[in-house]
């Protein structure tokens, strides 16, 4: 029993190895990852070499698997490159199987050293979490030794040999043995490694070890399907095309797998460098020869999972992908994507209350909808953020954090003004039949002109973080805020010259000026931030002055 433990304790050791390793390279180069596979889906070769990178960096296909999700559901690559960098993420994980069992016995107490003096020493830093990324590498190393000293004494028990003794025969049995190998252990990597290590026994006959590693790929996929749970449905459509072609694969080899054995089995190699070394060719052959295949596959998908019909406006948040949320860098990446789309419906909203100007006072109706998409986007970009380790989160992204959320709040309060200024507008001019003065509104109509120019100015240097951005932001700032007096004064000059339209609706004229000052300040606080990033503590001002 208690030899048993200390296996079980050693699967559990190898599975933590591989999360640790997977959690530190994503919160490290999470968002190069992203780019690098973004980039890559132009070109098939470019999508599969990226997918077997990745794969091999985060020492887990599902980690890519949940990547791409994330990418297909958020609308950023389609199913057809998706597929491919599924398929190049198999290769990679089979690649890694193989440098895994070299004999690194001597690496594994060095990265484990060296890696939590770095970690504790250097936790908030990039470094710390590369002193994660050793921790997790050495203990994959451990776990692999102590794996092979655990098995061996269990090997010899009669109640394991007749299990063993069990699967011979049934292929079908190993390949679901294999599956449940791969989904207990949450890696086909360590459901592998664990089988070249029994085969080793001999108490296996090699066909059935071969077919379990087959069985483990199933497997992986089928993690993949259930991970794709809840997202959206050509995220599902792609798991369930990389899992048809898992099956394929495993219908293509199975009849053949007998023979396969016996060939191997006329040359002297060892049971656990053939079963690593099959795990290799296997992936590699499977994956180059479905290649070709993923435009038709995608279409198949596509039909068995139909797309729902579209019904109403989509308001729902578009990026914020619950499954980034472990991992800091892409949650804060995908929050800045939904606080563009946020910043872009408060576009449309002084649009709209351009044209609310010009007499349109349908746009009220508009303007009050796209208030509440700003208010429901807001919320779930707080709670979205709120679920963020903040522990875990270096000082750029603890700053990029409280950006991303200070620059949400000062839209939602944007949205409020333009509501409220477009309240205004119905009640004290259009319902009474009063205009402004020609003047008046020419004015108002150039001051909206230019909150649409800053709040766009703001959006780029809020995703860019551009100096020169943000000094010609904070420039802008200032200049709209010296029109807008002069305009004050030319206002308070046609009241002294008792001109009879700017009297009756001197009350509105006033309260929008305001109301626009307001709403440049709010904008253009996003320069600040930049400002600050760079270290420009000498160029910060009051914003509410």
């Amino acid at each position: 029993m208690l030899t048993l433990l200390h296996l079980l304790s050693s699967v559990a050791l190898l599975v933590w190895g591989t999360h640790i390793v997977r959690t530190g390279i994503m919160r490290v180069f999470g968002s190069d990852l992203r780019r690098i596979l973004g980039k890559s889906i132009n070109k098939k070769s470019n999508a599969f070499l990226a997918g077997v990178g990745v794969t091999a960096l985060v020492q887990s296909s599902n980690a890519t698997a949940l990547l791409v999700i994330s990418f297909v559901t958020q609308g950023l690559i389609s199913i057809t490159p998706a597929l491919v960098i599924m398929l190049g993420a198999d290769v990679g994980t089979a690649l890694m199987a193989r440098v895994l069992t070299f004999d690194l016995s001597w690496l594994s107490p060095l990265l484990i050293l060296l890696g939590v003096m770095t970690f504790l020493s250097r936790k908030k830093e990039r470094i710390g979490q590369l002193g994660r990324v050793g921790i997790g590498l050495g203990l994959i190393i451990l776990a692999l030794q102590l794996i092979v000293t655990s098995a061996e004494p269990i090997t010899h028990a009669s109640a394991v040999q007749a299990i063993f003794t069990s699967l011979s025969g049934d292929t079908i049995l190993a390949l679901l043995v294999g599956a449940i190998f791969a989904m207990v252990s949450y890696s086909s990597l360590a459901a592998v490694l664990l089988t070249a290590t029994l085969s080793a026994t001999g108490f296996m006959p090699l066909y059935i070890s071969l077919c379990i590693v087959i069985g483990s790929n199933i497997g992986s996929g089928l993690l993949a399907l259930i991970s794709s749970r809840g997202q959206s449905i050509s995220s599902r459509q792609a798991v369930i095309g990389s899992l048809f072609f898992k099956l394929i694969g495993a219908l293509l080899v199975l009849p053949w797998i007998t023979l396969i054995a016996t060939k191997i089995q006329q040359y002297d190699f060892s049971p656990a460098e053939v079963i690593i070394y099959f795990h290799v060719i296997y992936n590699l052959v499977r994956c180059v020869l479905m290649l070709p295949f993923v435009g038709p596959m995608a279409k198949l998908c596509q039909k068995l999972v139909p797309e729902l019909p579209v019904t109403g406006t989509e308001v729902a948040p578009r990026y914020l992908d619950p499954s980034a949320v472990d991992t800091p860098s892409l949650a804060i990446a995908n929050a800045v994507r939904e606080t563009l789309r946020l910043g872009d419906v408060v576009e449309q909203m002084l649009q709209r209350f351009q044209a609310l100007m010009e007499g349109d006072r349908l746009q009220k109706r508009e303007i009050s909808q796209l208030e509440e998409e700003v208010e429901l986007l807001h919320s779930s970009i707080k709670l979205y953020m709120a679920q963020i380790q903040q522990h875990d989160l270096g000082t750029e992204d603890s700053r990029r954090w409280a950006e991303i959320i200070d620059t949400a709040m000062n839209l939602q309060q944007s949205s409020a003004i333009i509501a409220r200024m477009s309240g205004e507008v119905v009640n004290k001019s259009l319902d009474h039949h009063l205009n402004l003065s020609e003047e008046g509104r020419r004015e108002l109509q150039t001051l909206l002109e230019r909150l649409q120019s800053n709040l766009n100015l703001a959006m780029s240097v809020f995703v860019s973080g551009n100096m020169e951005h943000a000094r010609k932001l904070r420039r802008a700032k200032h200049r709209f805020r010296l029109l807008n007096q002069r305009y004050s004064f030319a206002h308070v000059e046609r009241l002294h010259l008792h001109n009879m339209q700017s009297i009756e609706t001197s009350s509105l004229h006033t309260s929008l000026l305001g109301d626009m000052k307001r709403l440049n300040s709010l904008f253009c606080a996003v320069a600040y931030h930049a400002l600050e990033r760079s270290g420009s503590s000498s160029e910060q001002v009051n914003l509410q002055q």
